[in-house]
C-alpha cells in the first residue's frame, strides 16, 4: 500500500522544518522524514542563531510566518547585539541557544502542526513519473506518493566523516549517510559537486579554568528575533582565550596526519570559517588566534570552543586544546571532525527553488551549497511555500534582491552558483540599508499577506507598528527641544539629524512610549534619508528589469553574436528575467542588448516558424 501526501519533505533539519511547517500550515497534507525525532532541528555545529548578515534572514523568516525566530527566542541563553555602534545596515542580533530546548520547541511545533506527519525513516530514492517528482521510496522499499517533493538533506548525501586519517561514512556524528538519494538525483540528470565543512571538539564546562579567561557578558537589553516580542533571560556568559605558539607548533608537527593537508579531503571548505590547522598554515606570522568558549545548554554543561574547528587526530586535538590558556585540564566530550558531502549545483534551480528539469522537485539548505542554519531555514521556508503554490497553480513567491536577504541569497545561488559553501554577509546585499533588521516586517508585509502564514490579527498589529512610526515622525516634527546655550529651540526632528544626536536622548521629550524597533526605524529614516532615497531609486530600476520576462523555451545556441561562454551559462541557468540575466558572471550590456533584440523579434514571428535570422 502506498501512502499519499500532497508534499513530502526529506530531512528535518532547519530547512526541512520550515518547509514542512509552511506546507502543513497552508493546508496541504505533508510528510516530514527524519532519521529520528530526536534529531529534529538538531544544532550539529554551534548552537547559535543570527550574526552579521544572518539575523536579517531570521527576522525575515519570522516576518513571513516561519518558526526559527520563535524557537531561537525561546531557547536563548546568551544575547549580544553586534555592530551596535556602526551604521544600521550592519547591525545584527546573535544568540547562543540551549540546543536541547531549541530542538524541543521546534519538535512541539511540528507535532502540533495540522496536516503534518513526522515519519522516522531514511529516504532512499525519488519517485519520478514522466520527468516529474511524484514521491519517494524509503530504505525499506515503502513508497510514499506526493504532488511535490522538497529535499533538504544537509550534509547527509554520501557524507564522509574525517577524523585524522580515519574516514567513515556518516551524515554527521552518530548518523548514517544518504547514499541512494545521491544516485537518484544523478539519475534524473542533476550535476552534483562535493563540499566540506567541519566542527571543533565539545568540552565539558566544569573542566575549564575560567579564572584565566576574559569574560564576555550578555547584553542587558535582549532584542528578540520574533516580531511577537518573545524574550528569554540570557545570563550565561561566554569566555575568550587564544591559541599560542605552543598550540601552533603542535598543529604544524601533525600536518602529515591531517586529512586536509594530506590530500584525503577533496571537497572545498568555507574560506570564511577555516579550520585551526588551515589558519595556522595560511597565517604563519600570527602568534595566536582567538577562541570564544560558548555555552551549548542552559545548565552550562557543554562548551563550544568557537575558532578551533579541526579534523586532526584525537591525540593531537587533546594536545592542542590542553595547550590553550584555561583549557589545560579540559575534558573532551566529542572530538572535532570534518565532513565531505554531495551538493546539487544550484544553477540548476529556478528562483522558486524548483529544479528546472524535474517539475515538482524542490531543494533547500546545504544541498544547494549553503552553510548555516539561517541560510537553510530561509530556503526551506520559500521551498515549502512554493511547493504549495505550485500544486495550487499559483505563481511562486520570488523575493527580489531589493526586498529581502533571502532574495539576495537565492538569487546568488541560482544565478551565480557556488564554488565553496555559501554564507550570507551584509556585503552581498547591494540594498542593505533598506534590508535592515528593524524594518523586516514592514518591507515584507505585502508578501506576508499574500502567502497567508501570518494571521490577520498579527498583520493588523504589525500595521499598528507602521502607524506608530508615522506618529513618532509627526511628534519629532512638531515638538521643540528645550532652549540650547544660544537660546534656540530646534524641533526634535532637526535635532535628530545631527550626527552626535540619538533617538534615545530625545525619548524624554516625547508624548508617547514607543518600542525599540519603532525608535530605531525612525532614527534610521531621519539620519539616512538621502541614502535611502537613492537606494529606493536604484531598487525601482532593478524592479523594472525584473518585470521583463525571458521566455522559458528560448534556445540560446541559435542566437547570433553571443559568446560560447554566455550561451553555456544562459542555457544552464535559464534566467527568468532580464534582471537575473544581468547578474550572470560575464554578462555584458552588449550581450543583454543582443538578447533583448532577439526576444523582441521572435515575439513578432508566428510560433512554429521561429529560427535564427540571416
Amino acid at each position: 500500500m502506498i501512502e499519499s501526501f500532497d508534499i513530502v519533505v526529506v530531512g528535518a533539519g532547519h530547512a526541512g522544518c520550515e518547509a514542512a511547517l509552511s506546507a502543513g500550515r497552508l493546508g496541504l497534507t505533508t510528510a516530514l522524514f527524519t532519521i529520528s525525532r530526536e534529531r529534529v532541528a538538531a544544532m550539529s555545529c554551534n548552537p547559535a542563531i543570527g550574526g552579521l548578515g544572518k539575523s536579517q534572514i531570521v527576522r525575515e523568516i519570522d516576518a513571513l510566518g516561519g518558526q526559527m525566530g520563535i524557537a531561537a527566542d525561546a531557547a536563548t541563553i546568551h544575547f549580544r547585539r553586534l555592530n551596535s555602534s556602526k551604521g544600521p545596515a550592519v547591525r545584527a542580533r546573535r544568540v547562543q541557544c540551549d540546543l536541547n530546548l531549541y530542538h524541543q520547541v521546534m519538535l512541539e511545533a511540528i507535532e502540533s502542526c495540522p496536516n503534518l506527519s513526522l515519519i522516522e525513516g531514511m529516504v532512499e530514492s525519488l519517485l519520478i513519473n514522466d520527468f516529474r517528482a511524484c514521491g519517494v521510496i524509503d530504505d525499506q522499499g515503502r513508497k510514499y506518493s506526493a504532488k511535490s517533493v522538497v529535499v533538504t538533506t544537509g550534509t547527509f548525501l554520501r557524507g564522509l566523516i574525517h577524523l585524522g586519517l580515519d574516514s567513515y561514512a556518516g551524515g554527521r556524528l552518530g548518523d548514517p549517510p544518504a547514499v541512494g538519494l545521491s544516485k537518484s538525483l544523478e539519475s534524473v540528470g542533476l550535476e552534483l559537486g562535493r563540499l566540506k565543512t567541519g566542527t571543533p571538539a565539545r568540552l565539558e564546562a566544569a573542566s575549564i579554568d575560567y579564572d584565566e579567561l576574559e569574560k564576555q557578558e550578555a547584553d542587558l537589553q535582549h532584542l528578540p528575533f520574533s516580531h511577537t516580542g518573545g524574550q528569554k533571560s540570557s545570563k550565561i556568559c561566554c569566555f575568550m582565550t587564544r591559541t599560542n605558539q605552543r598550540t601552533h607548533e603542535i598543529i604544524v608537527k601533525a600536518l602529515s596526519r591531517s586529512p586536509l593537508f594530506s590530500g584525503v579531503i577533496k571537497g572545498r571548505g568555507p574560506r570564511y570559517c577555516p579550520s585551526i590547522e588551515d589558519k595556522v598554515v595560511r597565517f604563519p606570522d600570527r602568534n595566536s588566534h582567538q577562541v570564544i568558549l560558548e555555552p551549548m545548554d542552559q545548565n552550562d554543561r557543554l562548551v563550544y570552543p568557537n575558532g578551533i574547528s579541526t579534523s586532526l587526530p584525537k591525540d593531537v586535538q587533546e594536545q592542542m586544546i590542553h595547550s590553550i590558556a584555561g583549557l589545560q585540564n579540559a575534558r573532551i566530550v566529542d572530538y572535532g571532525y570534518a565532513i565531505e558531502y554531495d551538493y546539487v549545483k544550484p544553477t540548476q534551480l529556478r528562483p522558486s527553488l524548483e529544479v528546472h528539469s524535474v517539475p515538482g522537485l524542490f531543494l533547500a539548505g546545504q544541498i544547494n551549497g549553503t552553510s548555516g542554519y539561517e541560510e537553510a531555514a530561509g530556503q526551506g521556508l520559500l521551498a515549502g511555500i512554493n511547493a504549495v503554490r505550485g500544486i495550487r497553480g499559483q505563481e511562486p513567491v520570488v523575493l527580489g534582491r531589493q526586498e529581502a536577504y533571502i532574495g539576495v541569497m537565492i538569487d546568488d545561488l541560482v544565478t551565480r552558483g557556488v564554488s565553496e559553501p555559501y554564507r550570507m554577509f551584509s556585503s552581498r546585499a547591494e540594498f542593505r540599508l533598506m534590508l535592515r533588521e528593524d524594518n523586516s516586517a514592514f518591507r515584507l508585509a505585502d508578501w506576508a499577506s499574500e502567502i497567508g502564514l501570518v494571521e490577520d490579527v498579527v498583520l493588523q498589529e504589525r500595521r499598528q507598528t507602521d502607524l506608530q512610526v508615522a506618529e513618532l515622525l509627526d511628534e519629532l516634527g512638531r515638538i521643540m527641544a528645550p532652549k540650547d546655550d544660544k537660546g534656540r529651540r530646534p524641533f526634535l526632528l532637526n535635532l535628530l539629524k545631527r550626527p552626535e544626536q540619538t533617538i534615545d536622548k530625545l525619548v524624554e521629550y516625547l508624548e508617547n512610549d514607543y518600542s525599540q524597533d519603532v525608535l530605531e526605524q525612525v532614527e534610521v529614516r531621519v539620519k539616512y534619508k538621502g541614502y535611502i532615497e537613492r537606494q529606493i531609486a536604484e531598487a525601482n530600476r532593478l524592479s523594472q528589469m525584473a518585470t521583463r520576462k525571458i521566455p522559458a523555451e528560448i534556445d540560446y545556441h541559435i542566437i547570433p553574436s553571443l559568446s560560447a561562454e554566455l550561451v553555456e551559462k544562459l542555457s544552464e541557468i535559464q534566467p527568468e528575467t532580464f534582471a537575473q540575466a544581468a547578474r550572470i558572471d560575464g554578462m555584458t550590456p552588449a550581450a543583454l542588448m543582443i538578447l533583448s533584440v532577439w526576444i523582441t523579434k521572435q515575439s513578432k514571428v508566428p510560433r512554429g516558424t521561429r529560427s535564427a535570422p540571416n
